[in-house]
């Protein structure tokens, strides 16, 4: 008898409703959240970066910054690689009792220290080397977010020509709301109908009037009546022979874009755009849920609901066969944000941080938005379920439109038309990327701030003859990320390009929890260690392990070894080279970086808490 999909769903409601209930209030109690005390937003307010920010505003910014690509193509490629229990398992039980903690301790962290990144926190205890390896740890891991989300709405923009268009007119209501409520002041409640209605309203244009830069590849463009803007093959594009035209073409818009929107005061874009998209996101999340529910109750889908054959409940700890990925520690970076990112502790240590109008806020938007960011998890590992997985070493290239086919077949159970969920799901896809990915470089100006020095509160445009400025610039710094990102996917190494960012992200995790550990322990010698400790530990020896598998294994030997001595039946490409040597000696770097500040912080604890008779550092806004 066939397994029922509501049993993924039902598993993480009953894991994260229990979290969310009981371990969040014990945290908010453990942290002393104050709901009088005065947040960075208020003291810093300067119209640009801090702006205090009405508590669904910043929880839409939030969980459309951190719930990016990475929640989808994770837990579907684990789950057709390994099967669904094992990626089950770690989405239901690894995010409230990790991935939650570390998203509400950087939160709660950042508000203690005038909403600065984690790397500034590690700082004012471990000291200027400690502060500048997490920065630039941080720092490298932002190009590769950057490069893997701007790839990934490339990959869906082909698949799937509607959400070109759609995409288009949600940024362009978004600039006009922003001007709308925050320029011309215009009542809230009336302006959210009217755009979020527009936003909707998308959809319809997009399903109507497809767009695509060159001719889509993916089978079910060919009958959608696509508008091609470009003429041409397109075998020009850089990146076109391994990605496809289209894909590639659209990559560099998008880091554009990212480059373009990440200078705007938030006020413009981001905040405007991210409130209306969590719409969108609520909608996309939430209605797959009741969807699912109604489906299997009722028996309204087109199709039953019901677990595919071609997807095991467990493969193997090698994978589905022809694949030979080991299930630890290759699982838990695979399916990354899913159940805990390093990412997040940069949005909640970055730009949410600057926004948050109430210390209480943060169990809602810190805790709260990951249990969202787990929902997507366990709804994205669902659309497989449902839709089935043919190659499961296809990667993100097949990963993507699954989730809006299964997406599309979910939603029918609702009566709404297969066609018309699936491009629904594939707009809800990008707008969580292209939320994730100008956000992320805006965090990457201000890891680069930090590094360089530039007090809180104050910016520079850039525009200054000096490196100094040009690093830390509004308009300058995106160049130092967007590049070398550029060069990164163009190379068409994606597919490992894909597995070195679910390592650095992790492995970011490990050093965010770290740094929230470090910061108890001097903050007083009564405060327990363990809610961070422990998985700090587990995801510093998981993730650090599964970065040598990735760079000793995949790059140096299966990639660089047996094409250099012709066992390859298909030598590599002189880019493919170039790729597998960057992302080993990136790879050593990130492992290298992670030990030492590791080593830094045990020092640290050890001194505070067993070798010193001092009493502990009191955490201070001043």
């Amino acid at each position: 008898m066939a397994t029922q999909v509501i049993w993924i769903i039902a598993a993480v409601l009953v894991t994260f409703t229990a979290g969310y209930m009981w371990y969040s209030r014990y945290l908010s109690q453990f942290i002393g959240l104050d709901e009088e005390a005065e947040t960075p937003a208020h003291k810093y307010e300067d119209g640009q970066e801090y702006v205090p920010s009405k508590k669904p505003v910043l929880l839409g910014h939030h969980y459309s910054s951190i719930a990016g690509g990475a929640p989808i193509v994770g837990p579907i490629t684990a789950g057709a690689v390994w099967g669904w229990v094992p990626a089950l398992l770690w989405i239901a039980i690894g995010n409230p009792l990790m991935g939650a903690v570390h998203d509400f301790v950087s939160l709660s962290g950042s508000l203690r220290h005038e909403g600065k990144s984690i790397g500034y926190i590690v700082g004012e205890y471990v000291g200027e080397g400690g502060k500048n390896m997490l920065l630039w740890f941080a720092f490298l891991t932002i190009v590769l977010v950057v490069a893997v989300f701007a790839l990934v709405v490339g990959i869906v923009f082909n698949a799937y020509p509607e959400v070109s268009t759609a995409s288009s007119i949600y940024i362009a209501l978004a600039l006009v709301f922003g001007v709308y409520l925050y320029q011309l002041d215009g009542p809230f409640l009336p302006g959210t109908v009217v755009f979020v209605t527009g936003v909707f309203a998308a959809v319809w244009v997009g399903i109507n009037y497809p767009i695509a830069l060159f001719e889509p590849t993916a089978e079910r463009t060919a009958d959608i009546g696509v508008t091609v803007l470009l003429s041409g093959a397109g075998d020009w594009v850089p990146g076109a022979a391994a990605l496809g035209a289209n894909t590639a073409a659209w990559i560099p818009i998008v880091m554009v874009y990212a480059s373009i929107a990440s200078a705007l005061p938030v006020w413009v874009l981001l905040q405007p755009r991210d409130y209306l998209s969590s719409f969108l996101l609520y909608t996309g999340v939430g209605g797959s849920v009741v969807a699912i529910i109604v489906g299997t109750i009722f028996a309204t889908s087109s199709e039953p609901l019901v677990i595919d054959s071609s997807m095991g409940a467990f493969n193997g700890f090698w994978g589905v066969e022809g694949v030979f990925l080991p299930l630890f520690p290759l699982l838990f970076v695979t399916i990354a944000c899913g159940t805990i990112s390093g990412f997040h502790s940069l949005v909640s240590s970055g730009t949410t941080a600057k926004q948050l109008n109430k210390e209480t806020d943060a169990r809602l938007i810190g805790y709260g938005g990951m249990l969202g960011e787990g929902l997507l998890a366990a709804v994205a590992l669902s659309t497989l379920a449902v839709w089935g997985f043919a190659d499961s070493a296809g990667g993100i290239g097949t990963a993507l439109p699954n989730f809006a086919s299964g997406g599309g077949v979910i939603l029918t159970s609702l009566g709404i038309p297969e066609t018309v969920g699936a491009v629904f799901m594939a707009l809800v896809l990008v707008s969580f990327l292209l939320t994730s990915t100008d956000t992320a470089v805006r965090l990457g100006r201000y890891l680069m701030e930090e590094i360089v020095g530039l007090p809180a509160g104050q910016t520079d445009t850039g525009l200054n003859a000096d490196i100094g400025s040009i690093a830390r610039g509004r308009y300058t710094n995106p160049l130092i990320q967007v590049i070398p990102a550029y060069l990164l996917v163009v190379s068409g190494q994606w597919v490992t390009l894909w597995a070195l960012f679910g390592g650095a992200n992790q492995l970011l995790a490990a050093l965010a929890l770290l740094t929230a550990t470090i910061w108890l322990a001097n903050w007083d010698d009564a405060k327990q260690l363990v809610s961070t400790g422990v998985p700090m530990a587990i995801m510093t020896v998981t993730t650090i392990l599964a970065l040598a598998w990735l760079v000793f294994y995949e790059n140096l030997y299966a990639n660089l070894y047996l094409n250099f001595t012709g066992a390859l039946e298909e030598p590599l490409a002189g880019e493919a080279i170039a790729s597998s040597i960057v992302q080993a000696a990136l790879g050593l770097v990130l492992i290298g970086l992670a030990l030492g500040l590791v080593r830094l912080g045990y020092y640290n604890i050890r001194e505070v808490r067993y070798d010193s008779d001092s009493p502990a550092v009191e955490p201070s806004d001043d």
